[in-house]
């Protein structure tokens, strides 16, 4: 764990703290078990999230991807008899493909992630609408998934499995960017992806590859979305789901500038948002209040970033002066 880890989690232990003094239901285990499935599915999302900014990135389409994913993944399994593991590939295929897109637009064509991704955002939902006909999706009386329901919205020992899922694709969301060859240059390609190209680094490709991932988990968190909700309304659903997701990332210390960030990080971001929405609840505190929470804590996270940066930039220079200097130099 770096120091911004353990800061963090410093953070989330006070905060929990002071939330159980103020009230004492939030150590409720009811209480745990439902944050615990709120981190496990918005977390998922995030993971995919951190990957795209670690490149410089961000995806604002999430949201309508996790709509539109659900509807389709929902209408296939309870209207069109399709078997739900091969509706889960096809989604998983779709958010692969909306990834490459994605990624292609923008390394190929040069056009800005946020255009791209903002396009995105308005497309998929259109598109969600358009296939329902701007009416909800959901499961007819009576049908049942057991196997599916188990996996997404069942508990194992207690512990959500939504939140035992994100704890094993984190753990290999972590083997990936700190111990593989893509997550180095996925680092380096952050720092610079002008130098990374000239160093031999095909960075489209890694790029591209992120943005893959992205989706791809994106679409697996619309799944234990769409399993938990029950039904889906394709104008609602979703909505704002990528601020979730870049508030965790940044919160968890991935720099909106790219090439920083690691993968505990992202988790206990996500887990100190969803604490800080829990506290809101608590607190009896209006729900439309929820936004602000998660704009003050992006600005604030950025502005931290920011001074974080600008202070790590000031003591490069300072170092790099003192040795530079004629009296540091090795004599003759």
């Amino acid at each position: 764990m770096t120091k911004k880890d353990i800061g963090l989690l410093i953070l989330i232990i006070v905060v929990g703290a002071v939330v159980t003094l103020i009230n004492p239901r939030f150590l409720l285990p009811i209480n745990l078990a439902n944050t615990a499935n709120l981190v496990g599915m918005f977390g998922l999302s995030a993971l995919g999230q951190a990957f795209v900014i670690m490149t410089g990135g961000i995806e604002l389409s999430v949201g309508s991807v996790i709509a539109l994913t659900g509807v389709l993944f929902v209408d296939l399994i309870a209207n069109r008899g399709v078997p739900w593991p091969l509706a889960l590939a096809l989604m998983l295929s779709l958010g692969a493909l909306i990834g490459l897109a994605h990624g292609l637009l923008i390394t190929r064509l040069k056009m800005q992630p946020f255009v791209v991704t903002l396009c995105g955002l308005l497309i998929y939902r259109g598109f969600a609408r358009f296939y329902t006909g701007d009416s909800t999706a959901g499961f007819g009386f009576g049908q049942t998934f057991p196997e599916l329901e188990f996996i997404t919205a069942g508990r194992s020992f207690g512990v959500p499995n939504s939140f035992i899922a994100l704890i094993i694709v984190a753990t290999v969301m972590w083997v990936v960017l700190h111990r593989s060859i893509f997550g180095r240059y996925l680092y380096a390609v952050g720092k610079n992806e002008e130098a990374a190209r000239y160093s031999g680094i095909r960075t489209t490709v890694v790029i591209v590859g992120a943005y893959m991932i992205c989706q791809v988990l994106t679409v697996i968190s619309s799944v234990y979305f769409a399993m938990y909700t029950r039904s889906i309304a394709p104008s609602a659903h979703g909505n704002f789901y990528e601020l979730y997701a870049i508030a965790a990332a940044v919160l968890g210390g991935f720099s909106l500038r790219g090439g920083e960030g690691s993968i505990i990080g992202a988790l206990l971001g996500v887990v100190l948002l969803q604490e800080l929405q829990n506290l809101v609840n608590l607190l009896g505190i209006p729900s439309s209040l929820n936004f602000a929470v998660m704009g003050s804590v992006i600005l604030l996270g950025v502005l931290a970033d920011q001074q974080f940066g600008a202070y790590r930039d000031r003591r490069r220079i300072v170092e790099a002066a003192k040795v530079t200097r004629p009296e540091d130099a090795p004599a003759e």
